[in-house]
């Protein structure tokens, strides 16, 4: 190589690093209206849950006041919670759900 050659170096391009999108969860609250069997209509039909996983959301809200369904993104969590409380306000329940950020 002579002192006029310059050696180039391949140019790296950097990708932008992506932050994941903030988690919401929905929570389930106890009211003593809304039937029980209801809730778990509810929690399969709009959460897709199974017949005892929504009877075990619904018996710990039952006993605890409150009880996570799901943890998804804002615009999921958002969606679901309308749809719920749609769902129950059509029926003519008070039932009660939140989307809340996750910590």
């Amino acid at each position: 190589m002579s002192d006029n050659d310059i050696a180039l170096k391949p140019k790296t391009r950097s990708k932008p690093k992506l932050d994941r999108p903030k988690l919401y969860k929905v929570i389930l609250f106890n009211d003593d209206y809304t039937p029980r069997e209801f809730v778990v209509m509810i929690l399969k039909a709009v959460f897709r849950m199974s017949e005892e996983t929504g009877y075990r959301v619904m018996m710990t809200a039952h006993k605890m006041g409150s009880s996570v369904v799901v943890v998804c993104t804002k615009d999921i969590a958002e969606t679901k919670v309308k749809e719920a409380m749609d769902y129950a306000k059509d029926a003519g329940f008070p039932l009660m759900l939140t989307a809340e950020p996750e910590e």
